[in-house]
């Protein structure tokens, strides 16, 4: 009985949880061509400079998502940010929580 517990709990979080986020899915949608973890600024902010400007700001986390498949400009200098209106929902989600989390 135990088991059957065990694997339908872990059949419910496989389906609830998001892609998992890492530097991988960046460079699976090629993220990475703009941005970087630390280190240089390259095209776009590092992620950790991203992490630092919205630390414990309200709804920050729809409003990046937002930017991120709708795209940008402004707010970090003239470069703007291109539209990812491919990138899958739960996959955007799953980087904005990634990046925000970094340190």
């Amino acid at each position: 009985m135990k088991s059957v517990i065990f694997s339908t709990a872990l059949l419910v979080l496989a389906a609830a949880m998001p892609a998992q986020a890492s530097e991988e899915l960046a460079k699976k949608y090629a993220c990475v061509a703009c941005h970087s973890i630390k280190g240089p600024k390259t095209v776009g902010p590092t992620y950790i400079d991203v992490a630092k400007k919205y630390a414990g700001q309200k709804d920050i986390e729809a409003k990046l998502v937002d930017k991120v498949k709708k795209g940008g400009s402004g707010v970090w200098g003239q470069v703007p940010m291109a539209p990812n209106p491919n990138v899958p929902d739960a996959d955007v989600r799953a980087l904005v929580t990634w990046i925000l989390s970094i340190k």
